[in-house]
């Protein structure tokens, strides 16, 4: 008999355009983009995320954002809470720093798209993880580029579990 605890992991998917991106996109980047992306996985009763204050969790759509828009089944994992929470304190004093955080290169969505390997073996939607290529790909993204790469996007309801902005 199998004793092995299984976990449900879920992606939650929030467009941070509110949907301006569906209608703005064409005119401004001259190509579709449905909307601008910002994931977080939940997983044993918690919806963890990563911004510009490190790894943050909440209970599931607990942040300012509300519910998610779309709501992914990843599958499940046999890995123990335990040991989720010591490879996020991992992540969260290395590569998951807040001083880490690069909107283009390094966010939310590679966040995700880690965790959701680590505990499924499973990748986050490309069409998530490829719209910053996509934004950068036109001339107005290239031109607004230096602006956007100053943004840090931390949704404000979650407590910081460590690896803050000044380690």
């Amino acid at each position: 008999m199998d004793n092995t605890t299984r976990h449900n992991i879920q992606l939650y998917i929030y467009d941070l355009s509110r949907g301006m991106a569906r209608n703005l996109s064409p005119i401004m980047l001259g190509k579709q983009l449905d909307g601008i992306w910002h994931t977080a996985i939940v997983a044993y009763g918690e919806e963890f995320f990563f911004g510009g204050e490190g790894i943050s969790s909440c209970p599931p759509g607990g942040t300012m954002l509300g519910p998610p828009d779309t709501v992914v089944d990843l599958g499940e994992t046999e890995v123990t809470e335990e040991i989720f929470m010591e490879y996020l304190s991992s992540l969260g004093e290395s590569t998951y720093r807040g001083d880490r955080y690069r909107l283009f290169e390094h966010n939310c969505n590679t966040f995700s798209n880690e965790v959701a390997q680590f505990l499924t073996g499973r990748n986050i939607p490309s069409y998530i993880t490829d719209l910053p290529s996509e934004v950068l790909s036109t001339p107005f993204g290239q031109m607004l580029r230096p602006i956007l790469d100053s943004i840090h996007i931390a949704p404000p309801g979650g407590h910081v579990i460590n690896g803050g902005r000044n380690m």
